[in-house]
């Protein structure tokens, strides 16, 4: 929600879109660190398992995301605004709507 946040504040989308991918790591990692503390000592959890974070997902979301990062960068350069505000909209109705039908 930083981007529609700092688009608010009549922040320029190319400059809100970097803000927001430089906020990232740290909302991550203290995330990761409440999911490590929490589940630090909890039974039976899966094996490759650091309290509730396992570590195969983990990887296969680093990765994915350093893949994807560059390409994103690019594409938020290259396209015009208005197309970039049209698809960041897109983005957020579909996200919305998948959030939406997990409520019924």
């Amino acid at each position: 929600m930083t981007i529609p946040f700092l688009a608010w504040c009549r922040v320029p989308l190319r400059r809100a879109i970097g803000t927001a991918a430089a906020n990232g790591l740290p909302i991550a990692l203290a995330g990761a660190a409440g999911y490590l503390l929490q589940g630090w000592t909890v039974p039976d959890l899966p094996a490759r398992a650091v309290g509730y974070i396992y570590l195969p997902a983990l990887a296969l979301v680093v990765a994915t995301s350093m893949a994807a990062a560059p390409l994103g960068a690019r594409l938020a350069h290259r396209l015009p605004i208005t197309q970039l505000r049209r698809l960041f909209a897109l983005l957020l109705y579909l996200f919305a709507l998948r959030m939406l039908k997990g409520l019924w």
